[in-house]
């Protein structure tokens, strides 16, 4: 009787200590919160593309170097590693992306973004931060603040990056390209978020295993003969073989794949022809192909490859006329949450910010490319979460009317900043500290 008395009073003992150190930390986040809401608004307003995100940069680079953390830049081409040593212990990573999008903002915020740019294929464009990356910036900037002001209570190596280019599928890549892991700590480790235009702000949404999918852009061009309309049997109509090719494309999903394993093959573009009477002798295709598992996404490649040169031969074409199938280089891998350690992060969650914050969600078909980090060395224990940003009013809403949610990518897409940072920030300092917990 004595020991279950004992061990009850041990439980309640550390119950006790695990609410007085989630209400402490929530209380140094709110602290900081006026601070990093000012930061949020200024990356708000000047948004910077892939690759070029130099001032942004420059600017959370010197925040850090302020923190205390010893600073890296231009590795990858913009991206930053912040590295703060304390003492024998793991070392965590967490990442933050910085691009914004070629997208015309229609917020109607009072600091909304009003950049124009010219993109790399050269056209005049308005930028914004429509996926909100601006959220994970500034909860980055969150993290660092109390992980520095508090490395009393934790040991170990943090290494913080800001990452480059995500919206383009190559941040993470030229990173790791440029020696990520060669030339700073190599993290036991890997954490992000991403804000969700799905879930009510301030809700953590996390997957256990592939979360994102593995994302790929395939070009087919269709070749023919061209010639008059009125005259088709003197033509080879790439028009007609390419139809031909979207409609037996359906097929790799509907009955090449086991039923439970997610796939997409998306046809977003045909492009073909300029006048009513004119057969064209060309066609291109434009497609999205994705999947979860590296099995998977070849079936879905050498598929797509063998139906367009079957179609092809199928119309009669000499080989040189032949369809050509093209994967482009900016392919995004599949992220995939370490079961294990995500389960321990949720229930983390769960005791820091209460079980009705916290819930399991279906992974997406959209493209991340944080999975590359976990590629990159699979001993890394890996996990990206969701943190949601819909207003509570537009969320109450749409449960009731049915009313349509902004998406992530829309340029009225405005989350609940506020709640965004601040759970994100909780989140991660929470999993840091039990991480590296002395």
């Amino acid at each position: 009787m004595k020991n279950i008395v004992f061990i009850t009073s041990v439980l309640c003992l550390a119950c006790s200590s695990l609410t007085y150190a989630a209400n402490n930390n929530a209380k140094s986040v709110q602290a900081a919160m006026p601070e990093l809401m000012t930061l949020y608004k200024d990356l708000h307003q000047s948004p910077e593309l892939s690759s070029v995100e130099f001032n942004t940069a420059k600017k959370l680079a010197k925040t850090a170097r302020d923190l205390g953390f010893e600073v890296t830049e231009k590795v990858g081409g913009t991206g930053v590693v912040a590295v703060l040593k304390n003492g024998q212990g793991p070392t965590v990573l967490i990442r933050a992306d910085m691009d914004a999008l070629p997208v015309k903002e229609q917020t109607g915020l009072t600091f909304a973004s009003k950049v124009t740019t010219t993109t790399e294929e050269g056209q005049q464009a308005h930028v914004m931060h429509a996926c909100a990356h601006d959220t994970h910036m500034s909860s980055w900037v969150g993290t660092a603040k109390l992980l520095s002001e508090n490395k009393a209570n934790w040991s170990g190596t943090l290494v913080m990056i800001l990452q480059p280019a995500e919206e383009r599928g190559r941040g993470a890549k030229d990173m790791i390209a440029d020696g990520l892991y060669k030339r700073f700590p190599k993290p036991d480790y890997a954490l992000a978020f991403h804000n969700s235009a799905s879930l009510k702000a301030g809700v953590i949404g996390y997957t256990q295993g592939f979360t994102f999918a593995n994302v790929d852009s395939v070009n087919i061009e269709v070749k023919g003969v061209g010639g008059h309309g009125a005259y088709p049997h003197a033509t080879k109509d790439p028009i007609v073989l390419g139809a031909r090719i979207v409609g037996a494309l359906q097929t790799l999903v509907s009955r090449e794949l086991d039923p439970q394993d997610p796939a997409v093959v998306t046809v977003g573009s045909f492009q073909s022809g300029t006048k009513h009477n004119i057969i064209s002798d060309n066609a291109l295709l434009l497609l999205t192909v994705r999947s979860y598992s590296d099995k998977t996404r070849q079936t879905l490649l050498a598929g797509i490859a063998r139906i367009a040169k079957g179609e092809g031969i199928a119309m009669g074409l000499p080989e040189n006329l032949l369809p050509v199938v093209t994967v482009k280089d900016e392919y995004t891998p599949a992220v995939f949450n370490e079961p294990e350690f995500t389960k321990k992060m949720a229930a983390l969650f769960t005791t820091e910010l209460g079980k009705d914050r916290v819930i399991e969600v279906p992974p997406v078909m959209a493209g991340e490319d944080f999975g590359r980090y976990y590629r990159a060395d699979t001993s890394i224990k890996s996990m990206i979460f969701w943190v949601g940003g819909v207003p509570h009013d537009k969320w109450q809403a749409a449960q009731e009317t049915g009313t349509a949610l902004p998406s992530l990518h829309s340029p009225f897409w405005a989350p609940d900043a506020e709640k965004v940072i601040a759970t994100a920030t909780q989140a991660m300092n929470s999993a840091v500290l039990t991480i590296l917990a002395k």
